[in-house]
């Protein structure tokens, strides 16, 4: 009876845990590393084949992107979900395999201008998707579910997203029962839709997450109503749009409750019915799914309006935008509007379009609603970018840049720490992940000193024994010293290249020569940054 440790170890991504019981392999998440601090999965200790289960917390990718690569390397097992988030990644997963296909079609086509270029493969396909949607097997929350022989499970909603769990497993060998609980994304209170998260009261060992296990969201949750409500009329009274970048699943329905909520109380003046776009393939399918789930899922505040024929996320005025054709539409109209769209960081979709043709008008605003990584457009336009480059054009920025503070979907340190507390009596260990390195090593010391709860923060490769309560194998930090020199090579390369055209510039004695200097130092600071981090 082993549990693993292989993605989320002393970062924040790529969720990953195996758990050995009665000879059964079974994988908790399996979810794909993104950002610039990392670059490729750890690769599983055994042959996918061979994996029995996969236990599902939520479709985040950073929990589920991996999936389709799974089926596509043998995986022929069950992968258990509740019933919203299978609904959720039968959309999410096909998303992903249409990105990693286009994404291995662009580089082949940029390498026919190389000979010798080896053809880039996708990591896994759309029928690889198709595949594993098939093996989804949706779960009610709250049942305890006989799994195999000698081990059981169950899903807890824990607020985060729609149909996101926190999972229980008992698992018994040899006469021993031993219980382990996996936190899986723990969500914030308050959230609009769907519920606040439920306890666990009892586990021999816990592994928790730590995305904001440093730091304390506001102690008064803001008037998010009020504050779009203000960004609204401003823009819309100088004649401008609201364009939000926005999260297709989860962010999008969000800012949908909270449109509606304006337009319900006639906040706004002089336009009680302005337009909404909604131009988001995935975010239209993942509104559809948020409606499907309603009794499920939905929170009380949420729920009495669906009690009294109110849709909380459906209004007059509101145009759910799925062809290139109607989003093109959406910029040929002059009536002031909103407009939503994914990415949620710019880094691609439709948003880019929208930016090409608002950034540069000075009557509108692009209004932030999330988190914006480093090296990101949107963490760009945040920090004052006064101009960005955008289907090979040069931009100006001149609309209003706005963020929306306070949106979390995580619990913060004190959420986390009630979380655990909620434990009737002290867990054995509690094992800290899914955070940045030091977040993980604070947060698991300061269960230690400050409440008396034995933890410990594990690197990908560890390996512990549930029966006997001692570690199999400590692995060190050398896979992450890796992936962090890949990018200070990385880092360097680009640099170089930016020099380079730098030099050329000042040597040919063209005119900007200044402004490219400013450029190239933003990139450098952009970058050093990024290797901070």
């Amino acid at each position: 009876m082993k549990l693993t440790f292989i993605g989320a170890a002393h970062e924040v991504t790529g969720s990953c845990h195996l758990v050995e019981a009665n000879g059964k392999y079974i994988l908790i998440d399996y979810g794909m590393e993104q950002g610039i601090q990392v670059y490729e999965n750890a690769k599983l200790p055994m042959e996918e084949a061979l994996i029995d289960y996969v236990l599902l917390t939520h479709a985040h990718v950073d929990h589920s992107g991996m999936l389709p690569g799974l089926y596509a390397k043998g995986f022929r097992g069950q992968v258990l979900a509740t019933v919203a988030t299978t609904d959720l990644c039968s959309i999410m997963l096909r998303d992903c395999a249409h990105i990693q296909m286009q994404e291995a079609e662009w580089k082949n086509r940029k390498a026919k201008r190389h000979s010798g270029t080896e053809p880039h493969e996708p990591i896994y396909t759309m029928a690889d998707a198709d595949g594993i949607i098939k093996r989804l097997v949706p779960c009610n929350y709250d049942q305890i579910i006989e799994l195999c022989e000698g081990v059981q499970i169950r899903f807890t909603d824990v607020g985060h997203l729609l149909g996101s769990a926190s999972i229980e497993i008992w698992m018994t060998e040899n006469g021993s029962t031993k219980k382990i609980v996996f936190s899986g994304d723990l969500g914030n209170k308050n959230q609009p839709l769907i519920k606040d998260p439920k306890r666990t009261e009892e586990a021999d060992y816990v592994v928790v997450e730590s995305t904001y296990g440093d730091r304390i969201h506001s102690e008064t949750r803001p008037d998010y109503v009020a504050e779009l409500a203000q960004v609204l009329q401003r823009t819309f009274d100088a004649g401008g749009n609201v364009v939000i970048p926005s999260f297709a699943v989860g962010r999008t329905q969000e800012m949908l409750y909270f449109l509606r909520q304006i337009k319900a109380e006639k906040r706004l003046k002089g336009y009680p019915n302005f337009p909404v776009y909604v131009d988001s393939p995935l975010a239209v399918d993942a509104t559809e799914i948020f409606q499907k789930n309603v009794s499920s899922c939905f929170d009380k505040e949420a729920m009495d309006l669906v009690n009294q024929g109110i849709n909380p996320i459906r209004f007059p005025g509101l145009h759910l935008s799925i062809t290139s054709d109607e989003s093109k539409a959406i910029n040929f109209d002059s009536t002031p509007k909103v407009i939503i769209s994914a990415s949620g960081m710019c880094e691609a979709g439709r948003i880019r379009h929208h930016l090409k043709h608002n950034l540069w008008r000075p009557e509108c605003t692009i209004l932030f609603v999330g988190y914006q990584a480093n090296g990101t457009l949107g963490r760009s336009l945040v920090e004052g970018a006064s101009e960005v480059r955008l289907f090979g054009e040069t931009i100006e920025v001149r609309a209003n840049i706005s963020l929306l503070k306070g949106i979390s979907g995580h619990a913060d340190k004190d959420g986390l720490i009630e979380w655990i507390q909620g434990f009737k009596k002290k867990p054995a260990k509690v094992f800290v992940v899914h955070g940045e390195s030091s977040v993980c090593d604070a947060f698991a010391e300061g269960l230690e000193r400050e409440y008396g709860i034995s933890s410990y923060a594990p690197y990908s490769g560890t390996c512990f024994h549930l029966l006997t309560g001692k570690l199999v194998y400590e692995a060190s930090p050398v896979l992450l010293v890796k992936k962090k020199s890949r990018i200070v090579s990385d880092v360097f390369t680009r640099l170089t290249a930016a020099g380079t055209r730098l030099l050329a510039v000042i040597k040919k004695n063209e005119g900007g020569a200044n402004k490219d200097l400013a450029r190239f130092a933003d990139q450098i600071n952009s970058l050093c940054d990024k290797w901070d981090k």
